[in-house]
């Protein structure tokens, strides 16, 4: 997929981000879920700090600090296919979980905002990276700028599917 495409789509991603902030009541964003697991807060806390991660490690691959190593097949087709396989459950990296907190819906909306504008800032390095230099993501391997990009995309959308399944918790 372009990287103009994904770069909208990650928009559009963020944006339904931003509407369901909106509609979040401040003392249930930090509660946990009858779900258990994270709260709201929690959620917007791991996927935009991963986020803002994710594109330091793309603005890395794409002006030459990373490596040539090989991007595994299995990698391959999750980002061929835009989502992670539906019955295998990826746990954090400690080093991730140890960076989630509960943030108030002002702290969540100041990160997306810091998302966005990286992505803006970052975005064009795109163009010029080669295939080959790569970072390393803690889960799925050597990714380049490209690859990051639209593993940004994947996750985000993972995590808005995390955000539906707490909203159903609460309403039942």
């Amino acid at each position: 997929m372009a990287a103009a495409k994904v770069k909208a789509s990650v928009k559009q991603i963020i944006d339904a981000y931003k509407f369901k902030l909106s509609q979040y009541p401040e003392d249930i964003f930090q509660t946990v879920p009858p779900i258990s697991g994270w709260s709201y807060s929690e959620v917007y806390s791991h996927i935009f700090d991963s986020s803002l991660l994710s594109l330091i490690a793309l603005s890395h691959a794409a002006t030459g600090k990373g490596e040539d190593k090989p991007t595994h097949f299995v990698v391959k087709l999750i980002l061929f296919f835009g989502a992670f396989p539906p019955a295998q459950k990826y746990k954090v990296p400690k080093r991730l979980i140890e960076r989630v907190k509960k943030i108030s819906k002002t702290e969540a909306s100041d990160f997306i905002l810091t998302v966005e504008k990286a992505l803006e800032e970052y975005y064009p390095l795109i163009a010029n990276a080669k295939a080959n230099c790569k970072t390393k993501h803690p889960r799925l391997g050597y990714l380049n700028a490209n690859q990051w990009l639209r593993f940004i995309e994947i996750h985000l959308k993972h995590h808005l599917k995390q955000l539906e399944r707490i909203e159903k918790s609460f309403q039942a």
